[in-house]
Protein backbone atom coordinates (compact mmCIF):
# COMPACT_ATOMS: atom_id res chain seq x y z
CA UNK A 1 0.00 0.00 0.00
CA UNK A 2 2.73 2.24 0.96
CA UNK A 3 4.63 1.64 -2.19
CA UNK A 4 1.30 1.92 -4.75
CA UNK A 5 0.73 5.69 -2.46
CA UNK A 6 4.58 6.57 -2.88
CA UNK A 7 4.00 5.77 -7.08
CA UNK A 8 1.19 7.79 -6.88
CA UNK A 9 2.53 10.57 -5.11
CA UNK A 10 5.60 11.12 -7.56
CA UNK A 11 3.03 10.89 -10.36
CA UNK A 12 1.44 13.98 -9.17
CA UNK A 13 4.63 15.72 -8.45
CA UNK A 14 5.64 14.43 -12.47
CA UNK A 15 2.49 15.44 -13.43
CA UNK A 16 2.68 18.93 -12.38
CA UNK A 17 6.14 19.63 -12.98
CA UNK A 18 4.81 18.99 -16.57
CA UNK A 19 2.13 20.81 -16.58
CA UNK A 20 4.10 23.82 -15.44
CA UNK A 21 6.86 23.28 -17.49
CA UNK A 22 5.11 23.21 -20.74
CA UNK A 23 3.47 26.41 -19.74
CA UNK A 24 7.04 27.98 -19.05
CA UNK A 25 7.42 27.73 -22.25
CA UNK A 26 4.68 30.15 -23.55
CA UNK A 27 6.17 33.50 -22.70
CA UNK A 28 9.93 32.83 -23.81
CA UNK A 29 8.54 31.59 -27.28
CA UNK A 30 6.13 34.44 -27.42
CA UNK A 31 9.41 36.72 -27.25
CA UNK A 32 11.08 35.09 -29.75
CA UNK A 33 8.13 35.14 -32.55
CA UNK A 34 7.96 38.97 -31.47
CA UNK A 35 11.95 38.96 -32.72
CA UNK A 36 11.42 37.62 -35.54
CA UNK A 37 10.86 33.82 -36.00
CA UNK A 38 7.05 32.57 -37.18
CA UNK A 39 5.42 30.68 -35.03
CA UNK A 40 6.34 27.62 -37.05
CA UNK A 41 10.04 28.56 -37.19
CA UNK A 42 9.90 28.54 -32.76
CA UNK A 43 8.19 25.11 -32.84
CA UNK A 44 10.61 23.31 -35.27
CA UNK A 45 13.81 25.31 -33.14
CA UNK A 46 11.95 23.68 -29.75
CA UNK A 47 11.66 20.64 -31.93
CA UNK A 48 15.09 19.87 -33.42
CA UNK A 49 16.89 21.34 -29.92
CA UNK A 50 14.99 18.32 -27.80
CA UNK A 51 16.08 15.76 -30.49
CA UNK A 52 19.60 17.05 -30.08
CA UNK A 53 19.39 16.94 -26.14
CA UNK A 54 17.48 13.29 -26.20
CA UNK A 55 20.00 11.82 -28.35
CA UNK A 56 22.87 13.30 -26.64
CA UNK A 57 21.52 11.82 -23.10
CA UNK A 58 20.78 8.41 -25.02
CA UNK A 59 24.61 8.11 -26.23
CA UNK A 60 25.83 8.82 -22.59
CA UNK A 61 23.56 7.03 -21.21
CA UNK A 62 24.28 4.01 -23.27
CA UNK A 63 21.08 1.69 -22.64
CA UNK A 64 21.05 -0.98 -24.97
CA UNK A 65 18.28 -2.24 -27.21
CA UNK A 66 16.45 1.71 -27.55
CA UNK A 67 16.49 1.22 -31.56
CA UNK A 68 14.99 -2.14 -31.53
CA UNK A 69 12.58 -0.89 -29.15
CA UNK A 70 11.85 2.50 -31.54
CA UNK A 71 11.85 -0.36 -34.65
CA UNK A 72 9.34 -2.87 -32.28
CA UNK A 73 6.60 0.27 -31.70
CA UNK A 74 7.43 1.95 -35.38
CA UNK A 75 3.25 2.31 -35.95
CA UNK A 76 2.77 3.80 -32.17
CA UNK A 77 5.51 6.23 -32.22
CA UNK A 78 4.81 7.79 -35.76
CA UNK A 79 1.19 8.52 -34.88
CA UNK A 80 2.51 10.05 -31.87
CA UNK A 81 5.21 12.30 -34.02
CA UNK A 82 2.76 12.69 -36.31
CA UNK A 83 -0.58 13.79 -34.20
CA UNK A 84 0.64 14.18 -30.34
CA UNK A 85 4.07 16.42 -31.73
CA UNK A 86 3.90 17.85 -34.71
CA UNK A 87 0.13 18.08 -35.51
CA UNK A 88 -0.78 19.60 -32.45
CA UNK A 89 1.54 22.45 -32.15
CA UNK A 90 0.48 23.02 -36.12
CA UNK A 91 -2.97 23.18 -35.65
CA UNK A 92 -2.96 25.29 -32.46
CA UNK A 93 -0.89 28.17 -33.89
CA UNK A 94 -3.44 27.70 -36.90
CA UNK A 95 -6.65 28.23 -34.51
CA UNK A 96 -4.81 30.89 -32.64
CA UNK A 97 -4.32 32.86 -36.01
CA UNK A 98 -8.15 32.69 -36.24
CA UNK A 99 -9.71 32.29 -32.90
CA UNK A 100 -8.62 34.66 -30.28
CA UNK A 101 -5.97 33.03 -28.53
CA UNK A 102 -7.50 32.47 -25.19
CA UNK A 103 -10.58 30.00 -27.20
CA UNK A 104 -7.95 28.72 -29.07
CA UNK A 105 -5.76 27.22 -25.67
CA UNK A 106 -9.81 26.50 -24.66
CA UNK A 107 -10.16 24.54 -27.24
CA UNK A 108 -6.88 22.50 -27.00
CA UNK A 109 -7.20 22.00 -23.80
CA UNK A 110 -10.74 19.95 -24.60
CA UNK A 111 -7.92 16.96 -24.79
CA UNK A 112 -8.38 15.79 -21.22
CA UNK A 113 -12.35 15.38 -22.03
CA UNK A 114 -11.91 13.51 -24.84
CA UNK A 115 -9.85 11.27 -22.88
CA UNK A 116 -12.47 10.42 -20.55
CA UNK A 117 -14.62 10.31 -23.70
CA UNK A 118 -12.41 7.59 -25.01
CA UNK A 119 -11.92 5.69 -22.05
CA UNK A 120 -15.98 5.41 -21.11
CA UNK A 121 -17.37 5.34 -25.00
CA UNK A 122 -14.55 3.41 -26.86
CA UNK A 123 -12.57 1.05 -23.83
CA UNK A 124 -15.36 1.08 -22.12
CA UNK A 125 -13.48 1.44 -18.97
CA UNK A 126 -14.05 2.33 -15.85
CA UNK A 127 -13.65 6.13 -14.53
CA UNK A 128 -13.85 7.39 -11.26
CA UNK A 129 -16.50 9.75 -10.59
CA UNK A 130 -14.11 11.96 -9.01
CA UNK A 131 -11.70 12.09 -11.83
CA UNK A 132 -14.71 13.27 -14.41
CA UNK A 133 -16.39 15.91 -11.72
CA UNK A 134 -12.32 17.39 -11.69
CA UNK A 135 -12.15 17.74 -15.27
CA UNK A 136 -15.54 19.28 -15.58
CA UNK A 137 -14.40 21.91 -12.45
CA UNK A 138 -11.16 22.64 -14.34
CA UNK A 139 -13.07 23.03 -17.78
CA UNK A 140 -14.54 25.73 -16.42
CA UNK A 141 -11.80 27.36 -14.52
CA UNK A 142 -10.06 27.44 -17.86
CA UNK A 143 -12.69 29.15 -19.26
CA UNK A 144 -12.73 32.19 -16.61
CA UNK A 145 -8.82 32.14 -17.14
CA UNK A 146 -8.59 32.83 -20.93
CA UNK A 147 -12.28 34.97 -20.20
CA UNK A 148 -14.30 33.17 -23.14
CA UNK A 149 -16.95 35.84 -23.32
CA UNK A 150 -14.48 38.01 -24.29
CA UNK A 151 -14.93 38.41 -28.40
CA UNK A 152 -15.55 35.19 -29.03
CA UNK A 153 -15.49 34.46 -33.49
CA UNK A 154 -16.66 30.93 -34.53
CA UNK A 155 -14.50 30.95 -37.68
CA UNK A 156 -14.82 27.53 -39.08
CA UNK A 157 -11.60 26.63 -39.75
CA UNK A 158 -10.10 28.03 -36.42
CA UNK A 159 -12.85 25.95 -34.55
CA UNK A 160 -11.77 22.57 -36.28
CA UNK A 161 -8.11 23.30 -36.44
CA UNK A 162 -8.37 24.16 -32.40
CA UNK A 163 -10.34 20.53 -31.89
CA UNK A 164 -8.03 18.95 -34.08
CA UNK A 165 -5.17 20.39 -31.66
CA UNK A 166 -7.76 19.02 -28.90
CA UNK A 167 -7.44 15.79 -30.30
CA UNK A 168 -3.15 16.12 -30.75
CA UNK A 169 -3.83 16.86 -26.99
CA UNK A 170 -6.11 13.89 -26.31
CA UNK A 171 -3.35 11.50 -28.45
CA UNK A 172 0.14 12.42 -26.11
CA UNK A 173 -2.09 10.69 -23.04
CA UNK A 174 -3.70 8.35 -24.69
CA UNK A 175 -0.65 6.67 -26.36
CA UNK A 176 1.63 7.34 -23.44
CA UNK A 177 -0.54 5.34 -21.57
CA UNK A 178 -0.92 2.30 -24.28
CA UNK A 179 2.99 2.26 -24.50
CA UNK A 180 3.35 1.88 -20.81
CA UNK A 181 5.16 -1.26 -20.06
CA UNK A 182 6.78 -1.16 -23.62
CA UNK A 183 8.29 2.28 -24.85
CA UNK A 184 9.91 4.29 -22.01
CA UNK A 185 9.44 7.84 -21.72
CA UNK A 186 13.03 8.77 -23.40
CA UNK A 187 12.65 6.50 -26.31
CA UNK A 188 9.25 7.76 -26.80
CA UNK A 189 10.38 11.49 -27.12
CA UNK A 190 13.30 10.90 -29.26
CA UNK A 191 11.00 8.69 -31.61
CA UNK A 192 8.65 11.76 -31.64
CA UNK A 193 10.66 14.38 -32.05
CA UNK A 194 12.50 12.79 -34.67
CA UNK A 195 8.89 12.54 -36.79
CA UNK A 196 8.06 16.02 -35.46
CA UNK A 197 11.29 17.50 -36.99
CA UNK A 198 10.99 15.54 -40.16
CA UNK A 199 7.44 16.60 -41.00
CA UNK A 200 7.35 20.31 -39.94
CA UNK A 201 10.78 20.71 -42.51
CA UNK A 202 8.98 22.18 -45.18
CA UNK A 203 6.53 24.06 -43.60
CA UNK A 204 8.52 26.30 -41.06
CA UNK A 205 11.15 26.53 -43.84
CA UNK A 206 14.05 27.21 -40.79
CA UNK A 207 16.45 27.95 -43.79
CA UNK A 208 14.90 31.38 -43.90
CA UNK A 209 14.42 32.02 -40.08
CA UNK A 210 16.65 34.68 -38.59
CA UNK A 211 18.83 32.79 -36.56
CA UNK A 212 20.68 35.62 -36.34
CA UNK A 213 18.26 36.69 -33.17
CA UNK A 214 19.68 34.58 -31.19
CA UNK A 215 22.78 36.14 -30.44
CA UNK A 216 21.01 39.36 -30.02
CA UNK A 217 19.16 40.64 -26.72
CA UNK A 218 15.77 39.81 -27.21
CA UNK A 219 12.91 42.07 -25.64
CA UNK A 220 10.78 40.32 -22.56
CA UNK A 221 8.62 42.51 -21.40
CA UNK A 222 10.68 45.28 -19.49
CA UNK A 223 13.78 43.44 -19.60
CA UNK A 224 15.95 42.10 -22.25
CA UNK A 225 17.82 38.53 -22.54
CA UNK A 226 20.09 37.04 -24.99
CA UNK A 227 17.99 34.78 -27.93
CA UNK A 228 19.76 31.62 -26.93
CA UNK A 229 18.97 31.27 -23.26
CA UNK A 230 15.31 31.92 -24.06
CA UNK A 231 16.06 28.68 -26.86
CA UNK A 232 18.13 27.04 -24.34
CA UNK A 233 15.25 27.70 -21.75
CA UNK A 234 12.00 26.65 -24.33
CA UNK A 235 14.09 23.47 -25.31
CA UNK A 236 15.44 22.01 -21.55
CA UNK A 237 12.50 23.16 -19.52
CA UNK A 238 9.52 23.52 -21.58
CA UNK A 239 10.01 20.72 -23.77
CA UNK A 240 12.90 18.28 -22.69
CA UNK A 241 11.89 18.19 -18.88
CA UNK A 242 8.02 18.77 -19.69
CA UNK A 243 7.57 15.68 -22.01
CA UNK A 244 10.22 13.01 -19.76
CA UNK A 245 7.93 14.29 -16.74
CA UNK A 246 4.70 14.24 -18.38
CA UNK A 247 5.16 10.33 -19.76
CA UNK A 248 6.98 9.10 -16.30
CA UNK A 249 3.30 10.86 -14.72
CA UNK A 250 1.25 8.73 -17.21
CA UNK A 251 3.01 5.21 -16.75
CA UNK A 252 2.25 5.89 -12.89
CA UNK A 253 -1.27 6.90 -13.23
CA UNK A 254 -3.17 6.48 -15.77
CA UNK A 255 -4.12 9.25 -18.75
CA UNK A 256 -7.60 9.78 -17.39
CA UNK A 257 -6.07 11.47 -14.17
CA UNK A 258 -3.03 12.42 -15.92
CA UNK A 259 -4.70 14.05 -18.53
CA UNK A 260 -6.72 16.50 -15.79
CA UNK A 261 -3.31 17.18 -13.99
CA UNK A 262 -2.57 19.07 -17.51
CA UNK A 263 -4.81 22.09 -16.57
CA UNK A 264 -1.86 23.49 -14.35
CA UNK A 265 -0.68 24.54 -17.39
CA UNK A 266 -2.65 27.27 -18.74
CA UNK A 267 -2.55 28.64 -15.28
CA UNK A 268 1.00 28.08 -14.94
CA UNK A 269 1.75 29.79 -18.55
CA UNK A 270 -0.47 33.11 -17.29
CA UNK A 271 1.31 33.00 -14.17
CA UNK A 272 4.69 33.07 -15.86
CA UNK A 273 3.57 35.66 -18.24
CA UNK A 274 2.61 37.87 -15.88
CA UNK A 275 6.07 37.77 -14.21
CA UNK A 276 8.56 37.61 -17.20
CA UNK A 277 6.47 39.47 -20.23
CA UNK A 278 4.51 42.06 -17.53
CA UNK A 279 1.31 41.00 -18.72
CA UNK A 280 -0.74 41.40 -15.60
CA UNK A 281 -3.39 39.36 -14.17
CA UNK A 282 -7.13 40.49 -13.26
CA UNK A 283 -9.05 39.06 -9.88
CA UNK A 284 -11.11 37.07 -12.94
CA UNK A 285 -8.00 35.16 -14.08
CA UNK A 286 -6.51 34.52 -10.91
CA UNK A 287 -9.69 33.29 -9.60
CA UNK A 288 -10.09 30.77 -12.43
CA UNK A 289 -6.28 29.84 -12.11
CA UNK A 290 -7.81 28.82 -8.32
CA UNK A 291 -10.68 27.01 -9.95
CA UNK A 292 -8.38 25.05 -12.42
CA UNK A 293 -6.49 24.03 -9.87
CA UNK A 294 -9.11 22.79 -7.75
CA UNK A 295 -9.92 20.79 -10.71
CA UNK A 296 -6.60 19.28 -11.29
CA UNK A 297 -6.82 18.33 -7.50
CA UNK A 298 -10.04 16.55 -8.06
CA UNK A 299 -9.09 14.69 -10.63
CA UNK A 300 -6.19 13.43 -9.12
CA UNK A 301 -7.87 12.52 -5.84
CA UNK A 302 -9.50 9.31 -7.97
CA UNK A 303 -6.10 7.70 -7.53
CA UNK A 304 -6.82 6.90 -4.07
CA UNK A 305 -10.58 6.48 -3.99
CA UNK A 306 -9.71 2.66 -4.94
CA UNK A 307 -12.18 2.54 -7.31
CA UNK A 308 -9.61 1.41 -10.13
CA UNK A 309 -6.79 -0.45 -9.33
CA UNK A 310 -5.51 -0.20 -12.63
CA UNK A 311 -4.66 3.75 -12.03
CA UNK A 312 -2.60 3.30 -9.71
CA UNK A 313 -1.12 -0.26 -9.34
CA UNK A 314 2.56 -0.47 -10.00
CA UNK A 315 3.67 -0.73 -14.19
CA UNK A 316 7.06 -2.30 -14.84
CA UNK A 317 8.31 -1.34 -18.14
CA UNK A 318 9.47 -4.62 -20.29
CA UNK A 319 10.79 -5.51 -23.37
CA UNK A 320 13.60 -2.52 -22.96
CA UNK A 321 16.84 -2.39 -21.05
CA UNK A 322 16.10 1.55 -20.04
CA UNK A 323 13.27 2.16 -17.48
CA UNK A 324 11.92 5.55 -16.45
CA UNK A 325 13.33 5.26 -13.18
CA UNK A 326 16.51 5.11 -14.58
CA UNK A 327 16.28 8.41 -15.86
CA UNK A 328 13.69 10.26 -13.40
CA UNK A 329 14.14 8.68 -9.84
Amino acid sequence: MTSTLNRSTAGVLFGVTSSVAFGAGGPFAKALIEAGFSPLQAVWLRLIGTFAVLVAMCLVLRRPGQLATIARNRGAIAVYGLVAVAACQVLYFVAASRLPVGIAILLEFTGPVLVVAWEKLVRHTHVPAVSVIGVAVAMVGLAIVVQIWSGLRLDAAGLAAGLGAAAGNATYFLLIDRLAGSVDPLTLTVGGMAVGVVLLLPLAAPWSAPWGVLGAAVPMGPHHAPGWTLAAFMVLASTVLAYLTGAAAIQRLSATVAAGLAYVEPAAATTLAWIVLGERLTATQIAGGAVVLAGAFLAQRGIGSGQTQEAVSPTPIVGTTFQAEALIP
